[in-house]
């Protein structure tokens, strides 16, 4: 790899596209040249990055030429589609779909836990789903001491989430609730002001979880690389603008305590504890929203398990950045 890479952002109109270089210049990440593409409609349209606005390009199979890194996030099917013409054209894909995630020719990666696999990939590299990301960033660090058994999460999924579209049908329906006007989403499939629906993934009618809960249980067991770990989980869509929040509540093979945890959590990369008792203040998406870390708070016994195997744990982390442009932009570092 270059040491001054050219890098091409696909589907750079979108949220995850402008903190993708937003990341790349707050991290100074080495860019020798940045090549911003969209589809034909967001040609006219430019993308700040250091100080110059860069033409956005029309996305088609000639634009990676010359590339050496590809960070993808503009859907599935447009990763599909063009990522394989990419890693044709010499460039490393990092791509933030659910395209190639289970793929097993494709490393899934979470820096913090598994950065060795970038090394065994074949032009593609995986991001995990955010609430994959959120969790595991923060229960890596026990399952590694102590295996981790089982684990039961309940996500509160922000609208970030779902896009910049999404972002902003929640900011016009929230106001048109308000001023007690008329709204028909568009976006969403059910009102989104001050209302909370099961997360809009498609739903499998035989197993009853949506495709996010599915995400989530097989990238845990592909990220850490424990088939047998057994994941329960509740994917939620919630009104708030930016940054995930999730309770989970784990069961570890061996007796743990919430003393264990702080210790673990403390020094673990990417993370940061807030635990405050006294003054009930805890994990919020507020305080994770534009932060790279993952919070965790409410650390306590889960008083359901008598045998002191299980913990309980709230963790907020921020959808665009760590569950989505920081992790990619990590792994090119990496790169």
């Amino acid at each position: 790899m270059k040491k001054n890479p050219t890098v091409a952002i696909v589907g750079a109109t979108g949220a995850v596209g402008v903190e993708f270089a937003g990341c790349m210049e707050r991290r100074n990440f080495p860019v020798g040249k940045l090549v911003p593409l969209a589809s034909a409609r967001s040609v006219g349209k430019t993308m700040k990055f250091r100080g110059a606005d860069i033409p956005i390009q029309e996305l088609t199979e000639k634009s990676f030429e010359g590339v050496d890194i590809a960070m993808f996030s503009a859907g599935a099917t447009i990763s599909r589609k063009f990522a394989p013409v990419a890693v044709k054209a010499g460039a490393v894909v990092v791509d933030n779909s659910s395209a190639f995630r289970m793929d097993i020719d494709v490393p899934l990666v979470i820096p913090e836990i598994n950065a060795n696999r970038i090394k065994d990939h074949k032009g593609i590299i995986a991001n995990p789903n955010c609430a994959t990301i959120m969790a595991l960033v923060p229960l890596w660090p026990i399952h590694k001491v102590n295996r981790i058994k089982r684990v039961i999460i309940s996500t509160y999924q922000a609208a970030s989430g779902a896009g910049a579209a999404a972002m902003a049908e929640l900011v016009e329906a929230t106001k048109a609730y308000l001023e007690g006007k008329p709204f028909q989403q568009k976006v969403m499939p059910h009102p989104y002001a001050f209302n909370l629906f099961s997360h809009n993934a498609a739903m499998d009618l035989e197993t009853g979880y949506n495709g996010e809960e599915s995400k989530v249980i097989a990238e845990t067991k592909k990220i850490f690389e424990d088939p047998e770990i057994a994941v329960g989980v509740t994917c939620v869509r919630v009104p708030v603008l930016r940054a995930h929040t999730e309770a989970i509540t784990i069961e570890c093979y061996e007796p743990i305590t919430e003393a264990d945890v702080r210790k673990m959590l403390s020094v673990a990369p990417g993370v940061k504890i807030v635990d405050d008792r006294v003054k009930n203040y805890f994990p919020m998406p507020i305080d994770a929203s534009e932060q790279d870390d993952v919070l965790v708070g409410r650390i306590r016994p889960d008083t359901s398990d008598p045998s002191g195997h299980s913990v309980a744990l709230l963790v907020v982390g921020d959808q665009l950045l760590k569950g989505a442009a920081l992790n990619a932009i990590q792994i090119a570092e990496l790169l």
